[in-house]
């Protein structure tokens, strides 16, 4: 499967997802990597118009747990679940886009640690999140 096949498919998946209420689209991938962006809208935003940082992790936590699941060694009996998140807010951003790439810290069987940066449209930094994710069997109710 091509690179494009795979970001269409994690696209379509964002229907009726907290991914759709943000606006979140993946945007590329190479053999490592995942990035997704984010718009920066009134619907984004705090009340004195900076970007929230729940959005911004909201993000951060999408391309994450989408990195963990695509790079799965096994997806048809396994799943990656978050199991810890801590990000560092150092800007904001009032418009444009945010930009969020996820890059594997540690690839295990049972575990994923990512290291996932947020930029905006000028590639200046705006959060740097650490996220490690569990790597459990599927049940039959989780979506594939």
């Amino acid at each position: 499967m091509t690179h494009e096949e795979i970001l269409g498919i994690l696209n379509e998946r964002c229907a009726g997802t907290l991914m759709e209420t943000l606006s979140i689209e993946y945007t590329g991938m190479t053999e490592q990597t995942l990035t997704a962006r984010m718009p920066v809208t009134p619907a984004h935003m705090q009340p004195i118009g900076l970007l929230h940082g729940g959005a911004t992790v909201s993000l951060a936590e999408t391309v994450g747990s989408a990195a963990s699941h695509i790079f799965l060694e096994d997806p048809h009996h396994f799943v990656a679940v978050g199991q810890e998140i801590a990000a560092n807010h150092v800007r904001s951003a009032r418009s444009g886009y945010v930009h969020a790439t996820a890059v594997f810290l540690h690839k295990g069987r049972r575990s994923h640690v990512l290291e996932i940066r947020v930029v905006d449209d000028e590639g200046k930094l705006i959060s740097f999140v650490k996220m490690t994710n569990a790597i459990v069997e599927r049940t039959s109710k989780a979506r594939s």
